[in-house]
């Protein structure tokens, strides 16, 4: 499959190939969630804590004679029952992450790439020379291409003075082909890639 290539006037200036059994495979949704429900789990902090009976401090006296008061028997006042007592089953630290086999991480990958080419999403750039860190440009840029809403922008390898160019930017994300995700794809609106990077991305997933 042949798709047009446009340099920064968004004027087409030639073609290249994305191999289907990448960017035109069948998108397989169950696949993809279940990818981005592991990434979201492994990014959880996983640090709630609340302080079981044992860990209150104080509660070391009976608080009344064990009968002849009319009241419930106790032997501490910070029994989970009690206000400023323990929790019973609370939260503790843990950590949330779980992995999945690599064959479904990389089929997760090529179904969220085909879906952005399916929905007319996904955009060939020849390239993005930057010298310095220029914001201004690179939002022109932006508005010359059509792109509104958020932005991925996936370079063939990590470039600084792009990368400092977009950090003012809301809404754009630059990321190395070895950095592409399901989860940042799929939460782009478009889908911006350098031709550089085209070849890359067939070397990641083939």
């Amino acid at each position: 499959m042949n798709v047009d290539v446009v340099n920064i006037d968004n004027k087409i200036v030639g073609e290249v190939e994305l191999l289907d059994a990448i960017f035109k495979t069948e998108v397989k949704e169950s696949v993809m969630h279940q990818v981005v429900r592991m990434q979201l789990a492994n990014r959880r902090r996983g640090t709630a804590s609340t302080k079981q009976r044992g860990d209150v401090r104080g509660g070391g006296r009976k608080p009344w004679k064990q009968k002849g008061t009319g009241r419930a028997r106790a032997g501490t006042n910070r029994s989970p029952l009690w206000v400023g007592g323990g929790v019973t089953f609370g939260p503790q630290p843990r950590s949330y992450a779980f992995s999945v086999p690599k064959k479904v991480k990389r089929l997760a990958l090529k179904s969220a790439l085909s879906c952005k080419q399916n929905d007319g999403e996904l955009i060939v750039i020849k390239e993005l020379n930057f010298e310095k860190p220029n914001t201004k440009r690179l939002v022109e840029i932006i508005h010359r291409l059509d792109i509104n809403g958020r932005l991925l922008i996936v370079d063939n390898e990590k470039n600084e003075n792009l990368l400092k160019s977009s950090r003012n930017v809301p809404g754009v994300k630059i990321l190395p082909v070895a950095g592409i995700n399901v989860y940042d794809i799929l939460s782009a609106d478009r889908l911006l890639i350098l031709q550089s990077a085209v070849e890359t991305i067939k070397d990641r997933l083939m």
